[in-house]
């Protein structure tokens, strides 16, 4: 069996970081997804490419995979740059502006 083991980006719509800190084992389709021909779904006999494990840390994935024999490849997350102002959007609402908003 082969997997993946990676940290999961943030959501582009949100500014926020939430489930971005853990680590992700999923498991490599198997076989082929199908298309149902009465109705058009899509379908598949691997049970397996439903499963995702979350881990704590990536020293807790790696050895879960390797105590389980499963063929693993770990991906690094890409860091976010460093260019970030700490109120971006929210500078424009803020009560202590020194100039006048407008537009």
């Amino acid at each position: 069996m082969r997997a993946r083991i990676y940290q999961p980006a943030r959501n582009a719509m949100q500014s926020g970081t939430a489930k971005t800190k853990h680590w992700v084992l999923e498991y490599a389709p198997a076989s082929q997804r199908e298309v149902d021909p009465l109705m058009g779904w899509t379908s598949s006999s691997d049970t397996q490419s439903q499963v995702r494990l979350r881990f704590d840390t990536k020293d807790e994935a790696i050895a879960y995979a390797e105590a389980h024999g499963i063929d693993a490849i770990v991906r690094e997350p890409k860091k976010r740059s460093a260019n970030i102002r700490p109120m971006g959007y929210g500078e424009n609402f803020a009560t202590n502006r020194r100039g006048a908003w407008t537009h």
